[in-house]
């Protein structure tokens, strides 16, 4: 298959041996590239019931298979490993111009192993690899240690982890140039392993079936991007263009740690009912230049930068939707200012801003409610709203430090089951990650998919938000999102349409431009030569995911783990358009049941032996399948 180099790159770092081997065919057919052989490979190179933190852990980073055509939004290199955070299968992808030079380099994996007695980085020049001493990057920031990497090698690209992950917090990721790999615990993987980053160069040329073809399928897609409504909004706004829709028309933007689903205290207090955190409104008046993923001509990313105030000088990649909610509206801060401050404590630092924020949000309710101290929060008077003590306190999480630091540095699971005292009832989590910005008591669908994600909650694996917000994609339409009717079918297909985009490569930004059967699916036949069906894609994608649920299931997970907060299981909204709308302990339990049933699952939620042998997995199917 054309587009495949068909090599693994093997490092281990307690061995310091490095070995190239071959994939063999029917793992290239079978799972293609991407989020499909990271699986694979993880799945394959763990031992069950590993300690994540160990140098049993692997680390597992493959770029899409169209990454590196030159095709737009092309773009996602994902991650794989064991998470420290939920202890299931870890998922992280980016946006990482490392992905591109590494299967220039010729590799279509990496697979990292072992531990380092000390701090190294991984230098791959084509063929040349290198483990190097990195004692001079240790407790560097993420984004210093990459300019430093590019100062000294000069042309290569690079990820890297910040003090966040040399310290193993469970909520730490990897910065890929400023393009994060946030989420599942990332990048206490690299520091348990003593890793400081990667740099790639590559000079290569990808072999594509039909080159002629895969110019025309660029052009292709790139009328349909230049001049849409798409393009228009995602340069000018960024993933936050509709933060005023989730919030006054829909109800389901959580503020103050869900206390609340409509910033109503932001809205009210500014002129014109206009919200600070409103990208139409700091966009204009704060980008610098767009940030954009590999090959993206429809950039949502940018530079922001805050000459005057508090924070100034502050130049900082943001700030995506999902902060304005998890370093905004859960802390009850609407000063964009501060929001990106966070936003760049985070990056720097390599923390997932999602989680961080939300674990913040729960301990800022905790100290209201009395259950954390001025004495457990070193002082800080951590109050909703409170700028100067949310910076403090994302410095102290950033660093370990103090009573604050420690409690909160390994996530809201953790710290709520320290604390105690009935805190778990307001930590929002789903397997020990914590949720996206959609308040899902007013999506009902939504909220099945973060109970299943195999990743926890996780509002890219199935994409649900979208299709319960708007009421329709793809196939699908008349969707009722305050209905939790028929929702088990709608979150199965979205996970498999969107494990094959993580397959591919392809941003998720572009799912309503760039459609399976219409465009997909010539593109895979320019760079592979070999023309698939939608239903053999969607397969794959099945087969992908129902891979992931058994490394969850080997590690000991049951239908326990497809669970929801006690906050949107009993707790109605308390405010805006959804007032009063919930996810009860029956309605999710109901939709469990239609989801197993959709997929092909026991009652309990393990997928059968009739149905993974019909997905090739018979090996598996043998030692995990159910009777029934």
């Amino acid at each position: 298959m054309k587009g495949i180099l068909g090599k693994v790159l093997e490092v281990d770092l307690s061995s310091k041996k490095v070995e190239v081997r071959p994939i063999e065919d029917n793992a290239i057919y079978d799972y293609l590239g991407g989020l499909g052989l990271a699986t694979r490979l993880l799945f394959d190179q763990t031992r069950p019931q590993i300690d994540a933190l160990s140098e049993e852990n692997v680390l597992v980073i493959a770029p899409g298979l169209l990454v590196g055509s030159g095709l737009p939004t092309a773009s996602k290199t994902t991650l794989t490993f064991k998470s420290p955070l939920t202890n299931g299968f870890g998922r992280s992808v980016a946006g990482a111009y490392l992905g591109v030079e590494l299967k220039k380099a010729g590799y279509d994996a990496l697979v990292i192993k072992g531990k380092s007695d000390k701090p190294v980085y991984l230098f791959i020049d084509d063929d040349h690899v290198e483990i190097r001493d990195a004692s001079h990057l240790w407790g560097k920031d993420a984004i210093e240690t990459q300019e430093l990497l590019k100062a000294e090698l000069g042309n290569v690209r690079t990820g890297a982890i910040g003090y966040a992950g040399e310290k193993l917090s469970k909520i730490s990721g990897v910065d890929f140039e400023e393009r994060q790999a946030g989420r599942a615990g990332g990048g206490a993987v690299m520091g348990s392993k003593m890793l400081k980053a990667i740099a790639v160069r590559g000079t290569k040329n990808i072999p594509y079936a039909n080159v002629e073809a895969l110019r025309e399928t660029i052009k292709k897609w790139n009328q349909k991007i230049v001049g849409s409504p798409v393009q228009e909004l995602d340069m000018k706004y960024g993933s936050g263009e509709f933060y005023e829709w989730v919030n006054k028309i829909m109800g389901v933007f959580p503020v103050k740690n869900w206390q609340q689903s409509y910033f109503e205290d932001s809205f009210n207090a500014h002129p014109d009912d206009k919200s600070p955190l409103d990208p139409y409104y700091w966009a204009p008046l704060y980008t610098e230049k767009h940030h954009p993923c590999p090959n993206c001509n429809k950039p949502c990313g940018r530079h922001i930068v805050f000459k005057e105030g508090k924070y100034a000088p502050l130049r900082v990649e943001g700030v995506e939707y999902e902060l304005l909610y998890s370093l905004g509206g859960a802390l009850g801060i609407d000063d964009i200012e501060v929001t990106a401050k966070l936003n760049s404590i985070c990056d720097r630092a390599g923390l997932d801003g999602i989680s961080a924020g939300v674990t913040l949000a729960w301990a800022m309710e905790a100290y209201e409610r009395g259950l954390l101290t001025k004495e457990d929060t070193d002082g800080l008077d951590l109050r909703f709203g409170n700028s100067d003590a949310a910076v403090a306190a994302m410095e102290k999480l950033a660093n370990r430090e103090g009573k604050l630091g420690e409690l909160l540095c390994n996530g809201v699971k953790e710290a709520s089951r320290k604390l105690g005292k009935g805190s778990e009832k307001f930590a929002l989590e789903v397997k020990g990650l914590e949720p996206p910005a959609y308040d899902v008591r007013g999506l009902k669908g939504m909220a099945l998919a973060l109970a299943v994600s195999v990743r926890g909650a996780c509002h890219l694996t199935g994409g649900i938000y979208a299709p319960e917000l708007t009421g329709s994609f793809w196939e699908f339409s008349n969707i009722d999102r305050l209905s939790s009717e028929w929702k088990g079918y709608e979150v199965k297909t979205g996970e498999d349409f969107m494990t094959v985009y993580d397959v591919l490569g392809l941003c998720k930004f572009s799912r309503s431009l760039f459609w399976l059967e219409e465009d997909v699916l010539d593109a895979i036949e320019a760079v592979t030569g070999i023309r698939f069906t939608i239903e053999q894609l969607m397969a794959i994608g099945e087969r992908i995911y129902n891979l992931q649920r058994l490394f969850n299931i080997r590690e000991g997970f049951t239908r326990k783990d497809d669970y929801l907060p006690y906050r949107v299981t009993h707790e109605p909204i308390s405010n805006g358009v959804t007032k009063g709308s919930y996810v009860s302990e029956e309605e999710l339990q109901d939709m469990l049941d239609q989801y197993y049933m959709a997929r092909g699952w026991s009652k309990e939620g393990v997928p059968t032996k009739m149905h993974l042998k019909r997905l090739g997995l018979v090996e598996e199917a043998e030692v995990f399948g159910a009777p029934i």
